[in-house]
């Protein structure tokens, strides 16, 4: 390297290290394609208000919901790439849209840099407790004795809690049938009153029911026990191995902005979800803290890029 490339490298490493420093100099927007009060806009809200007094600038939550998603996530991508635009990316934006959607406007991979992958919320399996069944081997032996006499509810075609129970039917060898609703609550409903048997949905909309024994709860699908529900075992555990299926939640910017940025941002974040007051309340409500290097977050949305692809693939999930 001549003199010359290695004056002008470390004054490029010194100006994005100055850039990192002075950030932010305004208000940070974070943007989430879905309604306020769902499990992606309290996370959110959790860590902005963790980063504004970290920072001593504005984090805001935008809400832009629409198209799975998809609305935010194009919004976001066609940003300015210099920090101040961050996406909340989910399992909907960037895992199963770009699998089932046509004509998806963004990019997961190209359009994207990974800031921090910050929870994740395992599907529960709950059951209507007229259904003799306690196990989830049981409920696995009773399923397989009636083909197609089952059925499970969903927020929708192609929402994450039909992919959890196709999934399930694929790996367990069981046939039961999908019933989509238009959302979480009409679904919950129908599974309350005994219209449809089983649901596979975040713990956190399914536990005061199975609390309160309107539903019962048979396995979490997760790789390791839930410290709030610790009594629920995995589903991998409870006969249907490597069994792994949720939701998650983690901050993108536009690709191109400053890796300096990145990374403060990235540092921030993961000690925002770690902190005490956050995590508390993230693990209540049966999530996994995580708080990934930005390195480890794009590997995890490359993963869940094939591992959904392949979900959709085999059970023909198609939009209708």
């Amino acid at each position: 390297m001549t003199g010359r490339l290695l004056i002008a490298l470390l004054a490029s490493l010194a100006c994005g290290s100055a850039a990192a420093q002075a950030f932010p100099a305004k208000p940070v927007r974070i943007v989430v394609g879905f309604t306020p009060g769902g499990g992606n806009d309290v996370i959110s809200r959790l860590v902005a208000n963790n980063l504004t007094a970290v920072f001593g600038r504005q984090f805001v939550v935008e809400n832009r919901p629409g198209a799975g998603g998809m609305i935010a996530a194009e919004l976001v991508a066609k940003s300015p790439p210099d920090g101040y635009t961050l996406f909340l990316a989910g399992v909907a934006t960037h895992g199963i849209n770009p699998n089932l959607q046509k004509n998806v406007p963004y990019d997961p991979v190209r359009d994207f840099d990974p800031v921090c992958l910050m929870a994740s919320a395992p599907a529960l399996l709950a059951v209507h407790p007229s259904l003799p069944v306690r196990t989830v081997k049981q409920f696995i032996a009773f399923a397989k004795a009636r083909p197609g006499q089952l059925n499970y509810a969903s927020s929708g075609h192609g929402s994450s809690s039909q992919l959890a129970a196709e999934l399930f039917n694929s790996m367990a060898g069981t046939k039961i049938q999908h019933v989509p609703y238009k959302g979480i609550g009409a679904a919950s409903t129908d599974l309350l009153s005994g219209q449809v048997q089983v649901m596979f949905n975040a713990a956190a909309a399914l536990l005061v029911h199975t609390r309160s024994g309107r539903m019962r709860a048979l396995g979490i699908g997760s790789l390791q026990r839930i410290p709030a529900i610790p009594d629920i075992p995995t589903l991998s555990e409870s006969g249907v191995p490597g069994y792994q299926s949720g939701s998650w939640y983690g901050f993108v910017a536009p690709a191109g902005t400053p890796r300096a940025i990145i990374d403060r941002l990235s540092r921030e974040t993961a000690a925002a979800v770690r902190s005490p007051e956050i995590s508390s309340k993230l693990t209540a409500e049966a999530n996994l803290v995580i708080g990934s290097s930005p390195e480890e977050f794009s590997a995890h949305i490359k993963g869940e890029l094939a591992r959904i692809g392949k979900v959709i693939r085999d059970a023909g999930i198609a939009m209708e």
